[in-house]
């Protein structure tokens, strides 16, 4: 069956899965065995333990046997499966609906679904609520002092069944919905360390071509006058001509390689590590679009009246790179970025004369795999992914982000601002 499949995304922690299991039967030893002979009760105190016991027992499997650290989906699902199964034939011996721990047969499967996928969490909800039933309407009696069916209200004593499945339900709803957000949030950032590791990687692997193409280039250059100085002497040898010809091909086959392969081949030193002003970034980022769209890039830093330089971040040009994409994205045919500048904050604002945010996802804006149910918007409309990454990226680094629609371009308006003490600290 499909929701048995394993899955990545979902799974539980055996080790706390195994003391909270513990815990629960321990707490069952003690309440069966103090109702019993400390406050007298008559029950099947006996064929409880043995319940108990079976739990017990299916706990030492998962310590002894059972060596994985994470419980699989499935696995997780045939545990709890137990656990609702054991509490359910415990309050058959103890009273039944009436028994004042009942609260606790709903408590498996509010903790499933934390962290297992949605169709195992329905099966336990299903499963929980058909075991209420049962304990309605099936269980053995205890002996007073606890209630019985037939010493109280009928009124009152439905109402407790139908209030545990309220609860369940209230409960994993709220579990559910927060698990599966977790979820979503938790691949998107995992998402973003890949991203910003490639481009660590990346830039790595540039300052080494370049410091590559800057090292060699002395010794190629002695290699190439040796060559042409072995030519003119060697002039007239056929046969040795020919290879230092060849050699002098090789050479410069290497010179162009190495040049292709580094940042920028014309600065000798310290070409890497350099500190530029939010409007240099932005001018690199909008060149690199103009070279592959027909779309027009309005740049302004009239009111830049503060440049403040800083050292140069991965994550900041990531995330100002992924809204101006957006914008490139949705626009129809003009991008608009501004830059402004105080003596205590600096703000950048992207805009574009595209249709702007969907009005039905504008409150969502910045959570990652959203929709827009729009008509217009679904084949454009992407997953939210790019926002959600440009503006942890940029929150990360002190930005305040604010997304919205343009009021005098009717597109989408994206607003970065920065405190000029964090822009330098960076």
């Amino acid at each position: 069956m499909e929701f048995l499949n394993n899955s990545k995304n979902y799974s539980l922690n055996r080790k706390t899965y195994i003391n909270l299991r513990w815990i629960a039967i321990i707490g069952q030893f003690i309440a069966i065995n103090l109702a019993a002979f400390f406050f007298e009760y008559e029950f099947s105190y006996i064929k409880s333990n043995i319940v108990v016991l079976i739990g017990a027992i299916s706990n030492i499997y998962l310590v002894s046997f059972y060596v994985k650290n994470l419980l699989s989906n499935r696995t997780a699902f045939n545990f709890l499966i137990i656990d609702i199964s054991q509490l359910t034939l415990l309050f058959y011996f103890t009273g039944g609906i009436l028994n004042p721990f009942i609260i606790f047969l709903i408590i498996p499967s509010v903790f499933a679904s934390l962290s297992l996928e949605k169709k195992t969490n329905y099966i336990l909800i299903l499963i929980t609520i058909v075991s209420i039933i049962i304990l309605t309407f099936l269980y053995q009696e205890t002996s007073l002092p606890l209630p019985t069916k037939s010493s109280i209200d009928f009124y009152f004593y439905y109402s407790i069944p139908i209030s545990l499945v309220i609860a369940l339900f209230f409960l994993n709803f709220f579990a559910i919905t927060f698990a599966h957000e977790s979820s979503l949030r938790k691949d998107a950032l995992d998402k973003i360390q890949q991203l910003i590791a490639k481009e660590h990687e990346l830039v790595s692997l540039g300052g080494q071509a370049a410091a590559a193409a800057h090292s060699l280039a002395t010794p190629l250059s002695t290699i190439k006058l040796i060559t042409q100085e072995l030519s003119k002497s060697l002039k007239g040898n056929k046969d040795i001509e020919k290879d230092i010809v060849l050699l002098a091909e090789q050479v410069e086959r290497c010179n162009q390689i190495l040049k292709k392969l580094s940042i920028n081949p014309d600065i000798n030193d310290e070409f890497i590590d350099y500190d530029l002003t939010i409007s240099n970034y932005l001018k690199e980022i909008i060149k690199s679009f103009e070279s592959i769209s027909k779309k027009k890039f309005f740049f302004h830093d009239n009111q830049n009246i503060n440049p403040i330089k800083f050292k140069r971040s991965i994550e900041v040009i990531y995330g100002l790179r992924n809204f101006i994409g957006n914008a490139n994205k949705f626009a129809k045919e003009k991008i608009f970025i501004t830059v402004n500048s105080d003596s205590e904050n600096t703000e950048v604002i992207i805009e574009d004369d595209g249709h702007g945010f969907p009005k039905d996802i504008l409150d969502k804006i910045g959570e990652p795999y959203i929709r827009s149910k729009e008509r217009n918007e679904i084949k454009k409309a992407g997953l939210g992914l790019g926002i959600f990454i440009g503006g942890t990226l940029l929150e990360r680094n002190y930005a305040k982000v604010i997304c919205r629609n343009s009021i005098t371009r009717n597109g989408a308006e994206v607003i970065i601002k920065w405190n000029n003490k964090d822009l330098i600290g960076l």
